[in-house]
């Protein structure tokens, strides 16, 4: 072992998956992921649930990680944690643990934006976009388009005005009956269904802003219209309804971000967030690569929730100096 390597232990959870990593001079040595399978019956993730369940599973989750890395907990250099944003007591629940293990071994403690490390996952695996880049940031809770002049240099120049993406995704999983996590099963029934049969509204928002509202809403009234005369009306059409709605949702999307690519001249594209594992999203961005742009795109592991992510980013920051305090507490909003 060389002295000079950096260990970072990356720990993530602000949502629903407890999750650890180590990184050795920014590679990725080890990335361990507990998904939690007990919001499934309501349809949502419960915030309560998920703090209970990460309470449970980050000590067992952080000694895997460690043990794959094939290191001891002394080895580690500093510990990078997710400080938001998120749900409050699952960031909590990481919070205090990084602090206490960073506490009991004296090493320094790097707090971590969930959505800047989402980004900068980027540049765990070559080819990483080189600045200035675009980076269509998609999730659960947050639609953004972030131009990155730098690392330390970011801004958010779009986002969603109601609700995010992700949101829209599982809201209307929910309205068919479709079992959670409702997005990637939309995914995978819209790929065998005819994206035309069914239009749905793509809102006109100023500038490189989003809504999804309207969207939901219109596919709230288009069943309930359509099943009050056909009670199997979603059974029968589920694959055209969702490869329609899924159109609509990526469309959506891709209509600002090329906007924004047009405006400031710049074509080289990311995409960030559990979204950016959507298979329709990734083929309609390739089609864009084979006309202007240059796409990158993370590995699937990196794009839903992770501590590797954590961990890469927390290194970048170990390099700039970007630590925190034991007065650093979660944020639900960054």
């Amino acid at each position: 072992m060389n002295y000079k390597d950096i260990y970072i232990l990356g720990i993530e959870t602000s949502c629903d998956e407890t999750a650890a990593s180590v990184s050795c001079n920014g590679s990725i040595l080890s990335n361990v992921v507990a998904t939690q399978i007990v919001h499934s019956p309501y349809g949502g993730v419960v915030p309560e649930l998920a703090s209970r369940m990460h309470e449970r599973s980050i000590v067992s989750v952080t000694h895997q990680a460690i043990h794959q890395a094939n290191i001891q907990k002394n080895d580690i250099t500093a510990i990078s944690f997710t400080q938001g944003p998120g749900l409050l007591g699952s960031l909590l629940v990481g919070t205090c643990f990084a602090k206490g293990f960073a506490q009991a071994l004296h090493i320094p403690l790097i707090a971590v934006d969930h959505m800047k490390a989402h980004i900068f996952a980027h540049y765990i695996d070559a080819p990483a976009p080189e600045y200035p880049f675009l980076c269509l940031t998609v999730s659960g809770g947050h639609t953004q388009i972030v131009l990155v002049n730098s690392f330390t240099d970011i801004k958010v120049i779009g986002k969603t005005l109601d609700d995010a993406v992700g949101e829209a995704f599982d809201k209307a999983a929910k309205i068919m009956d479709i079992p959670y996590p409702g997005g990637p099963l939309i995914d995978k029934y819209a790929q065998s269904g005819d994206k035309n049969r069914y239009r749905f509204p793509i809102a006109h928002i100023p500038d490189y802003d989003y809504s999804f509202s309207g969207v939901k809403t219109a596919l709230l009234y288009f069943l309930r219209d359509n099943t009050a005369t056909n009670a199997d009306f979603i059974k029968n059409n589920i694959h055209d309804i969702c490869a329609s709605y899924q159109h609509t949702l990526i469309q959506t999307l891709l209509l600002k971000l090329k906007k924004a690519s047009k405006d400031l001249g710049i074509n080289r594209i990311a995409i960030a967030g559990g979204v950016a594992a959507n298979s329709y999203l990734r083929a309609q961005l390739l089609i864009c690569a084979n006309e202007h742009w240059e796409i990158f795109i993370p590995k699937l592991e990196y794009c839903t929730d992770n501590a590797a992510m954590i961990a890469h980013t927390g290194y970048m920051m170990y390099l700039n100096n970007q630590f925190a305090d034991l007065k650093t507490v979660a944020k639900a909003v960054m």
